[in-house]
């Protein structure tokens, strides 16, 4: 939901509902409430509702999903593609080992440099190399420098028209056994209503078709935040 405030919810703890869920606004602020969000996303999510595309965020219990994936993976080397803010990478960052590394691809310097922020406050800056530039070149220069299989773990959360490419390269640096998990794929319903034909609603439509096809993975659409596509390289 684009205006929680307008349905009765704090839109500093919510920013969209669940759309492939059909959640009633208390049940989902209920889940929220059962959702264990440290105080330093707590607080970048706050500072996120303010600023222009904060529906971009992932929601808390999206994030805390995600953790859950890399812990039981056992994940130490991740990639993500398009940070905004740096909720997702904060996350993922803190549900890494010590040692672990992710790799954090934005091409837009203003919101990384909060995100910048929120991993020190995490305490989490060691762990995380970013890339500012085009997504696609920053995986190829990741490709060609650190070869293939080095990676456990992607999240695609970027420029919905280039998912496509965004998957093949990461395809190619994940491991076998490992995950790429695609964000927005049911797109506040929209790729489910033929009526609407912009650009990234069909980009989607698209990729999700390619997915459902693909034999290289074994796959899940899991309907959390605006819906997760869980992808195992087989």
């Amino acid at each position: 939901i684009r205006e929680p405030e307008k349905a009765g919810l704090d839109p500093s703890l919510v920013l969209k509902v669940p759309a492939s869920m059909n959640m009633s606004n208390s049940l989902y602020e209920y889940l929220l409430k059962h959702t264990r969000e440290p105080a330093v996303l707590a607080e970048l999510r706050a500072e996120t509702a303010l600023l222009n595309g904060s529906h971009m965020q992932v929601t808390p219990d999206q994030g805390q999903f995600l953790a859950v994936l890399l812990q039981l993976m056992g994940a130490k080397r991740g990639i993500e593609v398009g940070v905004f803010t740096g909720y997702s990478s904060t996350a993922i960052a803190l549900a890494l080992p010590p040692d672990g590394v992710l790799l954090a691809l934005d091409k837009d310097e203003r919101s990384m440099a909060v995100a910048r922020k929120y991993w020190e406050k995490a305490g989490v800056r060691n762990k995380v190399v970013e890339m500012v530039g085009n997504g696609i070149d920053s995986l190829q220069q990741a490709l060609d420098k650190q070869g293939p299989n080095s990676y456990d773990f992607a999240f695609i959360d970027a420029d919905k028209r280039a998912y496509w490419q965004y998957f093949e390269l990461l395809l190619q640096l994940v491991r076998p056994g490992g995950l790429i998990a695609a964000d927005n794929v049911l797109f506040y319903g929209k790729v489910a209503d033929m009526q609407v034909t912009d650009k990234a609603t069909i980009a989607l439509r698209e990729f999700n078709g390619k997915l459902m096809a693909d034999p290289r993975i074994s796959l899940s659409i899991v309907p959390i935040g605006d819906g997760l596509a869980l992808c195992r390289k087989l």
